[in-house]
């Protein structure tokens, strides 16, 4: 599982005009899943379901 900066960097990941987190792929937001005991949180999209970390 690799970082969301990562996914960035690598550009499997984009942002749209309103800052969102998109799949580049599929072109589709982001949806987040937290866990309150863990420092990060799970960024997955719900197409392809490919998962991101995403520090808080």
């Amino acid at each position: 599982m690799n970082s969301v900066r990562k996914g960035l960097r690598d550009g499997d990941l984009e942002k749209d005009t309103y800052d969102r987190v998109i799949c580049a792929s599929c072109e589709q937001t982001l949806k987040t899943r937290n866990d309150p005991e863990e420092v990060f949180s799970i960024r997955i999209c719900p197409v392809c379901e490919t998962e991101y970390k995403d520090l808080r």
